[in-house]
């Protein structure tokens, strides 16, 4: 789970279950209230009924009936019973409601006073009343219809609320710490695309000074050091492999006057043949290092437009020098904008490298010498695609094509030192440009190059 889904998910499940506490203790109050309530307004009639039939001489049990009848303080399904102090029921209301009663409820009044207790969906208070003369006992039961009504709106309306603003929350949530992480993502992107070729990249960060400027500050220091360090490396390869053609150049010459002297035996000339082919091997290598060395996109000089028809010509006409046998079939597909997408910015001598290595590995590992390269478009692309039989890579080999020093199976029988991939890819980089390998059939070996339009 991100950083972000995981702020989000507790942030809300902090404010849901919060605010669910706080509904059910608003809820519970509130029934706690309307019972205290209740219980007050029993308590009122209870004892008002004992004083009219206690204090009012004039009054008798039918005219009081009479007024509890007709009294606008009368409640729902009211029933009141009044006992003397020998437990005789001496008045009862009119209402058709029973209460439940025993002597025991009437002696346990007389101990403690009051009790309110529930009996089914009716809510029942005694109270003991003693006088000078006598002692009464008034039981009165009731429900509470109002209050009822008003604590399931009550509910109601907790329920509706919870639901409606947990999930307000959980979208606000959501929302706003995907707004606040969007620095977080956008130095993310930015990192995740950092490689050898851009390591100027820079993080902004403001003067707010919060933890990712705080992390962006110490990110770009980081890649200082690192940019430097890379550059020294780069510089000391480069010095070395120049150092290095040097020695190398006079050895070759050397070795080549002495194989065109004609007084050498042939067992000598044999041996010299093979010392001038490793300096060879060793002077491509060198080569190989110093191209990669130079290739660098925040400085290739001789950016012009160049035609890549006309440095794929050039780059075929060199490699047929070097390999008279290499016989190239090429496709050129037909489009309205091809003549249009054939110009690109870029170095024409960085490209004609590129291309030629690729012709060269096509050669190196065909089963025929022979290779088919094709121009074409999509919307988006000029693509030159470049394919030859022979052994194709694995899986595992594909994923590491283009490191350096990477030969597949393939290349037992060949020498070469795994970099010339991985110039091209360098070079195609510096253009903005890709490469790609893929295997179409059995024994097919298919790279293609991506030229933005």
């Amino acid at each position: 789970m991100t950083l972000k889904n995981r702020i989000s998910l507790l942030v809300s499940l902090l404010f849901t279950i919060l605010f669910g506490l706080a509904s059910t203790v608003i809820f519970i109050l509130y029934s706690n209230y309307r019972k205290e309530e209740f219980r007050d307004r029993l308590e009122i009639k209870a004892l008002s009924n004992i004083k009219l039939l206690v204090n009012v001489k004039q009054i008798d049990n039918q005219l009081l009936k009479i007024i509890d009848q007709n009294s606008i303080n009368k409640l729902y399904d009211e029933k009141t019973l009044v006992f003397d102090s020998n437990y005789k029921l001496i008045y009862s209301s009119i209402d058709d409601a029973k209460i439940n009663w025993s002597v025991e409820d009437l002696k346990y009044l007389k101990k403690n006073k009051t009790f309110f207790k529930q009996q089914g969906d009716y809510e029942v208070y005694g109270v003991f009343y003693d006088t000078n003369d006598k002692d009464f006992y008034a039981l009165i039961s009731a429900t509470d219809d109002y209050g009822q009504k008003k604590l399931l709106f009550l509910r109601y309306t907790l329920v509706v609320s919870y639901i409606f603003f947990t999930t307000i929350c959980w979208l606000l949530t959501s929302f706003m710490v995907r707004k606040a992480m969007n620095p977080l993502l956008a130095f993310h992107q930015k990192i995740k695309n950092i490689n050898e070729n851009n390591l100027d990249t820079r993080i902004a960060s403001n003067s707010t000074r919060n933890e990712v400027d705080l992390l962006a500050d110490e990110f770009n220091f980081m890649m200082d050091r690192i940019e430097v360090s890379y550059q020294k490396q780069k510089e000391f390869t480069a010095h070395a492999s120049h150092e290095l053609r040097t020695p190398l150049s006079r050895m070759t010459s050397q070795i080549e006057n002495a194989i065109a002297d004609p007084d050498i035996k042939p067992k000598n000339n044999a041996f010299l043949n093979n010392i001038l082919a490793d300096v060879n091997h060793l002077g491509e290598l060198i080569n190989s290092l110093l191209i990669l060395s130079k290739i660098d996109n925040r400085n290739t000089e001789n950016i012009e437009i160049q035609r890549l028809d006309e440095i794929l010509f050039s780059s075929i006409e060199k490699i047929n020098k070097t390999f008279p046998d290499f016989a190239i079939l090429f496709e050129m597909e037909e489009s309205d904008d091809l003549d249009t997408a054939l110009e690109i910015k870029g170095n024409k001598n960085l490209l004609e490298i590129a291309l030629t290595n690729i012709l060269k590995n096509a050669y190196i590992y065909s089963d025929n010498k022979q290779a088919k390269v094709k121009i074409s478009t999509d919307h988006y692309h000029l693509i030159i695609s470049v394919s030859n039989t022979g052994d194709t890579l694995n899986v595992e080999e594909q994923k590491n094509l283009f490191e350096p020093f990477m030969r597949g199976q393939n290349s037992k029988r060949t020498s070469g030192f795994g970099l010339g991939l991985r110039i091209v890819q360098r070079i195609l980089t510096v253009h903005k440009a890709n490469i790609t390998y893929s295997t179409p059939n059995i024994n097919t070996n298919l790279f293609q190059l991506f030229f933005e339009l």
